[in-house]
């Protein structure tokens, strides 16, 4: 018998049941909502971890290369579909609308994400999945178990739906709603697309200094991995010559250099430290076969206009394509501005557009420019100050 006041064992049980489902049910639309937004901040980035993976897929399954190479040139688009769509199908979840069609189009995401994660986990082909941008970095496994995780909240909402009856949305007013959250959606990814995101969690965003973060915020320490007579053990430091070193380990990573990979360099040497001093006016010429060439004159003008300020600015490109790719390239677009190389990745990190510009004042970054936004020299100066 149950005490008075208490609700029968049945009921209690329905009560959790119902508290689980609908606990599940909004995390889950959360976090799909949250993911989606996150890579709608910087379709293009999202863009980049999808080419990783059609190149990992095209070279492990040869006979599907001429599909996976296909998909790769048709990556931004794919980006910007995917997501949106997370972002989309966790609106409808979160309003209950067409909820049994909503959760098996959930479903199939998940599975079509899960098996990228265990690929990459189990094969170490992608090391950042991307399911959060840059945002959060999430090892494989990681990712993998997030899937997990999402797959458990899904089989919870399922097989529970009777506590979810009531749809927030229906009829012609539910259709309005979902086309008003598509629109934004996709809107949000676009505008992005066309310009830069919205929010920058790279190292190279505005107000960093390139040089600082080249160096450790604090001094590395270390403990070593030893071997004696078959036996390991650890020490903070280095043991005398009777151990056999095996491997060393840092003990306080976060404290190491956000850039590692960054250098800039011409067939005279290298040229990051002189980069990183003075006034810096820098076009990012990521590869020439993809650059937009529709600004030539625009970007000229403002070349020009650098060279002719009293603010002292030293106008240049930093490109990662070949010498002689380059060579043709700044002929045809007429750039008469010093240039340099660097990393094709660096670049892609430093900067979403290509061609984009980069302004440096004694290697702090202070402004980034889409070619669909470029700057006035009045503009480049007040940043320059």
């Amino acid at each position: 018998m149950s005490t008075p006041g208490s609700l029968p064992p049945a009921t209690s049980v329905q009560h959790r049941l119902r508290t689980l489902t609908r606990v599940s049910w909004f995390l889950l639309g959360a976090l799909f909502i949250f993911s989606g937004l996150i890579k709608l901040n910087d379709p293009v980035g999202t863009a980049y971890k999808l080419e990783e993976y059609f190149d990992v897929f095209s070279r492990d399954v040869p006979l599907l290369s001429g599909l996976f190479r296909a998909l790769a040139n048709s990556s931004r688009s794919l980006s910007i579909v995917i997501s949106s769509l997370e972002v989309i199908l966790g609106v409808a979840l979160l309003l209950r609308w067409y909820l049994r069609n909503t959760l098996r189009a959930l479903l199939a995401l998940l599975v079509f994400f899960a098996f990228l994660t265990f690929y990459s986990a189990a094969f170490n082909k992608v090391t950042d999945c991307g399911c959060f941008g840059d945002f959060i970095k999430l090892t494989p496994w990681t990712s993998f178990t997030k899937d997990l995780f999402l797959l458990a909240l899904w089989s919870i909402v399922f097989f529970n739906q009777r506590f979810l009856r009531h749809s927030f949305v229906q009829g012609t007013p539910g259709v309005m709603t979902m086309t008003f959250a598509s629109a934004i959606a996709i809107g949000i990814g676009v505008r992005a697309l066309g310009h830069l995101p919205y929010f920058d969690f790279l190292p190279y965003k505005v107000g960093n200094n390139i040089g600082q973060l080249m160096k450790p915020s604090a001094p590395l320490r270390y403990k070593y991995i030893m071997e004696k007579n078959g036996q390991t053990q650890e020490f903070t430091t280095y043991p005398d010559s009777t151990w056999t070193y095996k491997s060393m380990v840092p003990l306080n990573p976060e404290d190491g250099p956000k850039i590692t990979d960054f250098r800039v360099w011409n067939d005279e040497g290298d040229y990051t430290s002189e980069l990183l001093r003075g006034k810096k006016l820098v076009l990012i010429v990521q590869n020439t076969d993809k650059a937009d060439r529709d600004r030539y004159d625009l970007i000229n003008k403002l070349f020009a206009d650098a060279k002719e300020s009293r603010a002292n600015i030293l106008p240049l490109i930093i490109t990662s394509s070949s010498p002689a790719e380059f060579d043709v390239f700044r002929h045809n677009a007429n750039f008469a501005v010093p240039f340099y190389y660097a990393d094709a990745t660096v670049l892609k990190s430093i900067i979403r557009s290509n061609p984009g510009f980069l302004l440096l004042k004694d290697g702090v970054v202070r402004g980034k420019y889409h070619y669909h936004d470029i700057p006035s020299i009045g503009k480049v100066e007040e940043k320059l100050q």
